[in-house]
């Protein structure tokens, strides 16, 4: 199987005027991220297209592989996909995985929220290099010491 991939030694300047294509499984969670030339992904009247760009990754990577296009300018389904990101189709959008069972999505910044808003560090904690956590079991936000 060959795979196009966005590994190859490209020039960041020309990564970003290039197609970009999350590989998807089958739980939805992003893969990988392929970057396709833009003429790879040209219609027959000369406009990009999702669909060819992803017929033409499926003929290099097998057709049972399933891709969507992200945008390296967030353009469009909300940000660029990164590998161990989940698909949302209900939004269309990548998302990060959740990650507590509590939260939930916010559906104007597809940001995971926590039940209670983290509180703000004061400036001595933040000098001492102290955080928040969050612990699901108490449903509170812990505040931590580097140690």
């Amino acid at each position: 199987m060959v795979l196009v991939s966005s590994s190859f030694n490209i020039p960041n300047k020309e990564v970003k005027n290039m197609a970009h294509f999350a590989q998807i499984g089958y739980d939805n969670k992003v893969l990988h991220v392929s970057v396709v030339r833009n003429e790879d992904i040209l219609d027959e009247n000369g406009n990009e297209s999702e669909e060819v760009g992803i017929q033409f990754l499926k003929s290099v990577n097998g057709p049972l592989t399933n891709w969507l296009q992200t945008s390296y300018n967030n353009n469009f389904r909300f940000r660029y996909a990164g590998i161990g990101m989940v698909y949302n189709n209900q939004y269309d959008v990548f998302l990060s995985p959740q990650p507590h069972p509590s939260w939930t999505l916010n559906t104007e910044t597809y940001e995971w929220d926590s039940p209670i808003p983290k509180p703000e560090l004061t400036e001595e904690q933040r000098e001492a290099g102290s955080y928040y956590e969050w612990n699901e079991e108490t449903q509170e936000w812990e505040l931590k010491n580097q140690t």
